[in-house]
């Protein structure tokens, strides 16, 4: 499985910005997808994740300003982030679990400055 994400850049607080992480390769029903941030100097973290059912799942710390989102029937997520910090500023990356294997690709990098 091979995982590729989109839609870094530079961003002002307060701003908006759409990521989107395709899995391509053998990808499998039952799968799940999340995304995770690293900051400089910091753990990486969870952010996000999607279940194969639809269902969502968020840390209490990423409530309310992220929303993850699948493409039906395509192995693609989205993570929309609102009202971005500088905090914010992380390289993203895209998780695919499936069949006891985690898969990742290798991160979308962003900055939330003025």
């Amino acid at each position: 499985v091979q995982l590729q994400a989109f839609g870094g850049g530079l961003v002002q607080p307060g701003g908006s910005l759409r990521l989107s992480c395709v899995a391509s390769g053998r990808t499998f029903s039952g799968n799940v997808m999340a995304w995770y941030r690293q900051a400089p100097g910091k753990p990486r973290e969870l952010v996000a994740t999607m279940f194969s059912s639809g269902a969502t799942n968020y840390p209490d710390s990423m409530k309310g300003r992220f929303t993850i989102a699948r493409d039906s029937g395509k192995d693609t997520v989205y993570l929309q982030m609102n009202s971005l910090k500088p905090e914010d500023t992380a390289t993203y990356y895209c998780k695919y679990w499936v069949r006891g294997t985690n898969y990742w690709g290798k991160g979308t990098q962003f900055t939330v400055s003025s």
